[in-house]
């Protein structure tokens, strides 16, 4: 598959840090383990942003039809989210916001027409979905997203589903999850957005890891490299739509600070390989 190619391309361009570590405090490593974050820490930009970036780029203008979908009725929180994230930008040196362009960091330019969803997905590292409750629904569905780093699911599949069931090969979203997760997302309040963190063992370091419901797995061996995906949920003022939001970051072992080394160690013994070179 050419998605395939374009991420094996970049396999090498890991992570020299991990700023997030959920298995450090208790609070954080238990499920959903959100903490609420200030609105100008909602978007992170990392040391590998020009390769990520890179890669974004090629994604969209090559497979746009696998990363990126939008229902009729998302469109005004798309436009609205597009808007939230310049006005974030616009408060970072690193980047030149102009009526009809914004100029990102390492000189390229993102012109401001076309689907609001795929500007933002040119701008910012993060992955971001749009969830919205429709009139009597008992759950957000998945409405809007540009998606480029999945890790074992695709955009096509969980597309227009609500959160239970775009959880359903997750073991530990059981009906309990699912209805605390609800109530998280009902409660959520426009200017407190909250944080969290999930973590994978990868045997590779692909960023583009899309896998469909009906396939299998590979069984579990020693993790060549760590997956911390930093999550923050986001309620859009006017709309009232739920931004998910995914900043990747792919790590070895030599990457982590030794506490962080032994904190995990001891949270999820055997997780990850360790003396390992990048």
């Amino acid at each position: 598959m050419e998605g395939v190619k374009i991420a094996d391309a970049f396999e090498g361009r890991l992570n020299r840090t991990l700023p997030v570590a959920p298995w450090m405090a208790p609070h954080t490593s238990r499920l959903p383990g959100t903490v609420p974050i200030s609105p100008a820490d909602w978007l992170f930009r990392d040391e590998v942003f020009a390769v990520r970036m890179a890669l974004r780029d090629r994604l969209i203008a090559e497979r746009v039809d696998a990363v990126h979908a939008c229902a009729p009725s998302a469109g005004p929180a798309a436009e609205e989210l597009l808007e939230h994230v310049i006005a974030r930008l616009a408060d970072d040196a690193g980047y030149r916001v102009a009526p009809r362009e914004v100029e990102r960091p390492g000189g390229v330019r993102v012109a401001r027409d076309g689907p609001p969803l795929l500007q933002a997905g040119r701008l910012v590292e993060e992955d971001l979905l749009i969830l919205e409750r429709p009139e009597g629904a008992a759950e957000h569905v998945l409405t809007g997203a540009v998606l480029c780093f999945p890790s074992n699911w695709t955009l096509e599949e969980k597309f227009g589903r609500p959160l239970m069931t775009i959880h359903e090969p997750v073991p530990s979203y059981d009906p309990g999850m699912g209805l605390r997760v609800q109530r998280l997302f009902d409660g959520l309040r426009a200017g407190t957005p909250l944080m969290r963190a999930n973590i994978l063992r990868c045997d590779h370091a692909r960023l583009h890891s899309p896998r469909r419901e009906d396939e299998r797995c590979r069984p579990e061996g020693c993790a060549r490299y760590l997956r911390v995906e930093r999550q923050v949920l986001l309620r859009l003022p006017e709309t009232r739509a739920v931004v998910f939001s995914i900043h990747t970051f792919v790590v070895t072992s030599a990457s982590l600070p030794m506490d962080q080394g032994r904190a995990l160690e001891a949270a999820r013994p055997g997780l990850f390989a360790t003396g390992l070179e990048e």
